[in-house]
């Protein structure tokens, strides 16, 4: 007779591991709040000393490192300061150069209207660039072949060209005396180069003899052959190469010169 195995009934239990990890995020929690409440309570002297604090080490460098602060306080406004003081002279210089400008552009007008008027189209020729007004004339205007001497007939043109040179204020003023590649053939000059300054000088002082032109303004310079406009291979070209410029510069250029007399 086979006995019957008395049925034992088992309580399931629950799984109660989470409880650990649960009260340690209530405990982070709580201190949590209790750090944000300690900061809250801080009064308005311990914030304004840790304020200093914290200002003294990333402006000063004290601490347990000592550096220098990357930019003094003093210099960063010393900085600002000269930066907007570059601008300003920046824009100041622009507008001046604008302004001079228009005041070549004024004169080269005047210069423009008397050659119209006189039907000087042919001799006489303006241009404006950086470098300042340009008036161009040709030595068949002023001089015979080989001579540094301005024709008698030709005194008209230079006397009126010296009127229009009447600036005021004055402004530096270069005549310069171009030649061809062709050797001179007298015996007054060695060389073009002889000839081209003396033409230079003696047509400046057909200038300067108007009392309203201050000769400390004045320079006259000689190249010869050596900046020509045009190929010397042909005669059109060579005689566009002889030629006296007269340049009336700016009264400020890039290296801060053309304000004042030569020399000064």
């Amino acid at each position: 007779m086979s006995k019957r195995r008395k049925k034992h009934d088992h309580d399931e239990h629950i799984d109660e591991s989470w409880l650990i990890p649960y009260a340690d995020l209530l405990t982070l929690l709580l201190a949590l709040f209790i750090v944000l409440y300690s900061m809250s309570s801080i009064d308005a002297k311990k914030f304004q000393a840790l304020s200093e604090v914290f200002n003294d080490v990333f402006t000063k460098g004290t601490g347990i490192l000592e550096y220098p602060s990357p930019v003094n306080q003093d210099d960063a406004v010393t900085l600002e300061e000269e930066d907007q003081q570059e601008g300003n002279e920046e824009r100041d210089q622009e507008y001046d150069q604008a302004a001079d400008m228009q005041e070549l552009k004024t004169i080269q007008e005047k210069i423009d209207t008397y050659i119209a008027e006189n039907d000087l189209g042919d001799m006489l020729e303006s241009s404006l660039s950086d470098e300042g007004l340009l008036l161009l004339i040709r030595d068949n205007v002023l001089f015979s072949s080989g001579s540094d001497q301005v024709r008698n007939e030709d005194l008209g043109i230079a006397n009126e060209i010296s009127r229009l040179l009447e600036i005021n204020p004055p402004r530096n003023i270069i005549i310069s005396g171009h030649t061809d590649n062709v050797p001179i053939g007298n015996a007054d000059f060695e060389s073009n180069w002889e000839l081209s300054v003396m033409r230079a000088i003696n047509f400046m002082k057909i200038l300067l003899a108007n009392d309203n032109l201050d000769p400390q303004w004045f320079s006259a310079k000689g190249f010869g052959e050596h900046q020509p406009v045009a190929p010397n291979t042909t005669e059109q070209g060579k005689a566009q190469n002889r030629r006296v410029e007269i340049l009336i510069m700016p009264r400020k250029q890039g290296d801060g010169s053309g304000g004042s007399p030569p020399g000064n």
